[in-house]
C-alpha cells in the first residue's frame, strides 16, 4: 500500500491528510486482534491462529482494489479488515517460538523469524512498482494476496504448535526443546491482575510504543518522503525503500547472534536486552537528527538505513522480552504490548499526515526522536531478563 498509494492518491485525487487516513485504517483492525490473538494462542495454539490470520488477510489485500473503486469507507473498512487478520500473528508467532525454542537461542530464532517481515517489506517495494508500471496498481493486491494460498497449504502439512505434537520429531530433540524451556501446558486462565501490576510488563508496553511511533512512521511514509523531498521516480521511490528493510534483516540476524553470544558467555539475559535495546532506540534517534543536515538524497537514503539497521537490534531487546519475563503468557504479554505498539502506528501515521499540512518533515522526526529518547530512559530503568510470570 506504501507504494500503491502514490498512484491511487493521483487517481483519486485524495490529500496528504486522506493519504494518512488510510495509511493509519489498516492499524484500527491490527489494534482489535492483538490481545485476542495472544489470548487464542495461548490457549489452543499458534498453528490454527497464524493459519486464520494469514487465510483473513490474504482474501482482504485481493479485495482492497474493489474496495477502493467502490469508495473511500469501503476503502477504509477494507484495510481495517486485512489489519484483522495481521493483528493476530506476531501473538501468534511469539507463541509457537515460546513452545520450539531453547532460551540459549531465543534471540537469534526470534531475528531470524521476523527478518522474513523485512525480507517480505524487500520483495514487496521493490516489485510493486515493476507491476504498477506493467499492468496497473490493483496487480499489486491481486498478486500478493494469492500467495497467501500456497503458504497455507504448506503450514497446513508442515507445521505444529509445539514439539509435543509434532510425530517426525525424534525423542533426542524433544529432550533437547522441553529441557531448555518452561511448562508447555496450554494456559486456561490468564491472570490479568498479576500481569498488569508488574513495572517490567508496563515498560514492554511504553517502550514498544516508543518504538513503533519511529518505525511505522518510516514504514508507511518513507515512499512518500523519497517523491516529495527527494524527488524520485515511483520506480526509484521503491527500489531505495528496499534498502533499509534489507539493512534490518540483516542487522536483527547480526544482532540475534550477538546477544545469544553474550548470554552463553555468562552475561545476565537482564543486561543483554538493556544493551540490544538501547542500541535499538538511540541509533534510530541519532541517524533521524541527521536527516535534516544531509545534503545529497544519496546521504539521506543511508541515514534512513543506517536508522532501520540500528532498530533491528530490538528484535533481541524488546521483542525476545515477552519469553523471558512469562514464557507461558508469550502470546498475551506480546498482544499487550503492541497493543501499544499499534497505537503508536494510527497516531503516528495519522499524525504525520496532520503535520506535513502544517509543518515539515523535520517536525515529523523530532517527534520521533523524542519518543525513541523516552523508550530508552524507561527501559532501562524498569525492564529485566528475568522470569516474573510463572
Amino acid at each position: 500500500m506504501s507504494i500503491a498509494i502514490l498512484p491511487m492518491s493521483q487517481e483519486f485525487n485524495w490529500n496528504s491528510t486522506t493519504v494518512g487516513l488510510i495509511q493509519s485504517s489498516f492499524f484500527w483492525g491490527y489494534l482489535l486482534t492483538q490481545i485476542v490473538g495472544g489470548i487464542w494462542a495461548d490457549r489452543i495454539g499458534g498453528k490454527l491462529v497464524l493459519g486464520f490470520g494469514v487465510v483473513w488477510w490474504s482474501v482482504a489485500t485481493v479485495l482492497t482494489p474493489i474496495a477502493a473503486k467502490i469508495g473511500l469507507p469501503f476503502l477504509l473498512v477494507m484495510r481495517a479488515f486485512m489489519g484483522i487478520g495481521e493483528g493476530v500473528a506476531m501473538p501468534a508467532m511469539n507463541n509457537i517460538l515460546s513452545k520450539w525454542i531453547p532460551v540459549s537461542e531465543r534471540s537469534r530464532s526470534l531475528s531470524l523469524v521476523y527478518s522474513g517481515m523485512y525480507l517480505g517489506s524487500v520483495i514487496g517495494l521493490a516489485i510493486s512498482p515493476i507491476l504498477i508500471s506493467k499492468f496497473g496498481w490493483p496487480s499489486v493486491f491481486y498478486s500478493f494476496g494469492s500467495i497467501g494460498s500456497i503458504w497455507f497449504a504448506l503450514w497446513q502439512r508442515k507445521a505444529y504448535s509445539s514439539p509435543k505434537e509434532d510425530p517426525d520429531l525424534s525423542v533426542e530433540e524433544k529432550k533437547l526443546i522441553l529441557g531448555g524451556n518452561i511448562s508447555k501446558e496450554p494456559v486456561s486462565v490468564i491472570p490479568w491482575k498479576l500481569i498488569l501490576s508488574k513495572a517490567p510488563v508496563w515498560a514492554l508496553i511504553i517502550s514498544h510504543f516508543c518504538h513503533n511511533w519511529g518505525t511505522f512512521i518510516l514504514l508507511t511514509w518513507m515512499p512518500t518522503y523519497y517523491n516529495q523531498v527527494l524527488k524520485f521516480n515511483l520506480t526509484e521511490s521503491g527500489l531505495l525503500c528496499v534498502l533499509p528493510w534489507l539493512t534490518m534483516a540483516v542487522f536483527a540476524n547480526i544482532g540475534g547472534w550477538i546477544a545469544d553470544t553474550l548470554v552463553s558467555k555468562g552475561l545476565s539475559i537482564t543486561a543483554v536486552r538493556k544493551i540490544m535495546q538501547s542500541i535499538g532506540f538511540l541509533g534510530p534517534a541519532f541517524f533521524l537528527t541527521q536527516l535534516s543536515r544531509v545534503k545529497t538524497p544519496a546521504m539521506a537514503v543511508l541515514c534512513m538505513a543506517c536508522s532501520q539497521g540500528s532498530d533491528a537490534f530490538s528484535q533481541s531487546g524488546l521483542y525476545s522480552n515477552h519469553q523471558d519475563i512469562g514464557p507461558r503468557y508469550a502470546g498475551v504479554l506480546l498482544g499487550l504490548s503492541n497493543t501499544a505498539g499499534v497505537l503508536a502506528g494510527v497516531f503516528g501515521t495519522a499524525a504525520t499526515g496532520y503535520i506535513l499540512q502544517r509543518g515539515s518533515w523535520d517536525d515529523v522526526f523530532k517527534v520521533a526522536v523524542a519518543l525513541y529518547l523516552i523508550g530508552t530512559l524507561i527501559w532501562n530503568v524498569f525492564s529485566t531478563g528475568e522470569k516474573i510470570l510463572d
